[in-house]
């Protein structure tokens, strides 16, 4: 059972990734404009309200337009972490 840490986890992970592909502003700023998530300044989730899997999803997806198929290559090890929580990258 997933609980709301791991989704903090997962997204703080993917955040540090994509502040590595991304540059740290962009990543940071992608990243609080998703409804229900406040991201510090270290890529850690400070806050995440509502539907984690909704959140999780719009985050990715912001990501994935920004970059594409490099979000996925990258997300798939970070996703294998956290094989409770259901993803698929389209």
């Amino acid at each position: 059972m997933h609980t709301p840490e791991d989704y903090k986890n997962l997204i703080a992970d993917i955040v540090r990734k994509q502040i590595d592909i991304l540059g740290f502003d962009i990543a940071i700023r992608k990243a609080n404009s998703v409804e229900g998530l406040k991201v510090g300044e270290k890529g850690e989730v400070v806050s995440l309200s509502g539907d984690p899997q909704t959140v999780l999803q719009e985050l990715v997806s912001k990501y994935v337009a920004l970059s594409g198929e490099i979000v996925k290559n990258i997300l798939n090890p970070v996703f294998a972490k956290y094989p409770e929580i259901k993803f698929n990258l389209k």
